[in-house]
C-alpha cells in the first residue's frame, strides 16, 4: 500500500498546522520556567507588568487552544488516510490495520520524545487514540462519534476544573527540569509522562480528534471555497467562544481576579471546553485564508511548508527548549521572565519555518515524517515537494 504524495495534500490543514506550531511553541515555553512558583496551568505565580498581560493573553487565545486544534487535524488526517486507502482498494480490515500501524508509529515516536526530551509529549497520545479507537475513527457513525466525543469532553472538563486553584511555591511542577544530570532527568521525565500525562492527554484530545473525523467527512477543509458560509460561522463562533471561555482563567493568572472556589471551578471548566471551540474556529479561519489567498504565497506557502513537516517542527521545538532551559543543560529557565520564554518560543518557531521553506525548495520531507512513514509503510518514501 503506497503513501500519498505530499503534493496531493489539501493546503488548509497544513496551513493550520504550521500556524498552530507557533501557538504550541508559546504555550510550551512557559512550562520550562522554574523557581518562580506554580500557578494557573503552570504559569509562574504573582505575575506583574508585561508578564501578567502575556499570561492573560495566552490563556485566552493560546493555552488549551493549540492542542485541541492539532487533535482536530489529527482526526481529520486519520479519516483522510482511511479514505485514501479504501479508494486504493484496501479492504476494511486492511484499512484498520493501516490506521493502527500509523498509531503504533506515533506511539513509538512520542514515547522516545517523552523519554529523551519532554514529558508533555502529545504525539504518543494520538498514537494511543489511533490504536484504541481505530474502528470508531474509521467507520463510526456520526452519532457514535458525537456521543463518545461528548463523554471525553465531559471527563476533560472535570479533570481541569481545579486549575484556577493551583498555587504552589515549589520550584517546578516537573522534577525532571531540576535534575542534575540527563540520566536522572530521563527517569523523572518518563514517570511524569507515563503516570501524569499520557492517559490524561489521550482522554483530553479524544473529543477534538473525533470532531476532526466529522470535519473530514463534511469536506470543509478539502474545498473551503465551497463551504465559505459554514466556515465563517465556525470561525466567528469558535474563536468568540474561545475568548469568552478563556478570559476568566487569564484574569486569574494575571492577578486581576481572585475568584471564590465555586467560581474558580467554573472558570476551569469553561477554559477547557472553550478550547475545543477555539480549535475548531482556528481551523475554519485557516481554511478561509486558503479560500481567499494563494496557498503558495510567500506567507501562506511558508506556513504550509511547515505544516507538511509539523512533526519535525514540533520535535525541533523540544530539542531547542531542552538545550536552553533545564538545570541539566544551560539552566536558563531558572527565574526566567514569561516574556523571555514567549520570545524564545516564537523565535524557535520562526527558525522551523525557515527550515521548512528550505526543505520545501529542495523537495525534502521532514526527518520525522520520513521516519513515521517508514514505520507505517515499511519503506522509505520518495522525496517530494
Amino acid at each position: 500500500m503506497r503513501d500519498v504524495p505530499v503534493a496531493g495534500r489539501a493546503p488548509a490543514p497544513d496551513l493550520a498546522r504550521g500556524a498552530a506550531l507557533l501557538l504550541i511553541a508559546v504555550a510550551n515555553a512557559h512550562t520550562f520556567i522554574t523557581h518562580r512558583g506554580i500557578g494557573v496551568r503552570t504559569y509562574p505565580l504573582d505575575l506583574t507588568g508585561v508578564d501578567a498581560v502575556l499570561a492573560a493573553a495566552q490563556l485566552t487565545l493560546v493555552d488549551g487552544r493549540a492542542y485541541p486544534l492539532f487533535a482536530l487535524l489529527f482526526g481529520y488526517g486519520v479519516a483522510r488516510l482511511a479514505r485514501r486507502a479504501a479508494a486504493a482498494g484496501a479492504g476494511p480490515d486492511a484499512v484498520l490495520a493501516l490506521v493502527r500501524r500509523r498509531g503504533g508509529a506515533l506511539l513509538a515516536v512520542g514515547t522516545a520524545h517523552a523519554v529523551l526530551l519532554w514529558h508533555g509529549d502529545f504525539v504518543a497520545a494520538y498514537g494511543l487514540l489511533a490504536v484504541a479507537l481505530a474502528p470508531l475513527l474509521v467507520r463510526g457513525s456520526a452519532a457514535a462519534l458525537v456521543a463518545t466525543g461528548t463523554a471525553a469532553t465531559t471527563v476533560l472538563a472535570l479533570l481541569y476544573s481545579p486549575v484556577a486553584l493551583t498555587r504552589e511555591t515549589t520550584a517546578s511542577a516537573s522534577p525532571s527540569l531540576l535534575a542534575p544530570d540527563p540520566w536522572s532527568a530521563a527517569v523523572d521525565r518518563f514517570g511524569e509522562w507515563l503516570f501524569g500525562n499520557l492517559l490524561v492527554s489521550a482522554v483530553g484530545l479524544a473529543g477534538a480528534a473525533l470532531a476532526g473525523v466529522l470535519l473530514a467527512r463534511a469536506g470543509w477543509l478539502d474545498d473551503p471555497a465551497r463551504h465559505r458560509r459554514a466556515l465563517r460561522w465556525t470561525a466567528a463562533l469558535g474563536v468568540g467562544a474561545g475568548v469568552a471561555g478563556g478570559l476568566p482563567l487569564g484574569l486569574v493568572a494575571a492577578g486581576v481576579w481572585t475568584p471564590s472556589v465555586p467560581a474558580a471551578l467554573v472558570a476551569g471548566v469553561l477554559h477547557a471546553v472553550s478550547g475545543y471551540a477555539a480549535g475548531a474556529g482556528y481551523a475554519a479561519f485557516a481554511a478561509l485564508v486558503v479560500a481567499r489567498a494563494a496557498p503558495d504565497g510567500r506567507v501562506t506557502g511558508a506556513l504550509v511548508a511547515l505544516g507538511r513537516r509539523s512533526l519535525s517542527g514540533y520535535l525541533a521545538q523540544s530539542v531547542v527548549f531542552v538545550a536552553l532551559f533545564p538545570a541539566w543543560t544551560l539552566g536558563l529557565g531558572a527565574g526566567l521572565p514569561l516574556w523571555a520564554a514567549t520570545a524564545a518560543g516564537a523565535g524557535v518557531w520562526a527558525a522551523t519555518v525557515a527550515a521548512a521553506v528550505l526543505a520545501q525548495r529542495h523537495g525534502r520531507r521532514g526527518p520525522a515524517e520520513v521516519l513515521l512513514r517508514r514505520l507505517t509503510y515499511g519503506r522509505a518514501p520518495a522525496a517530494t515537494g
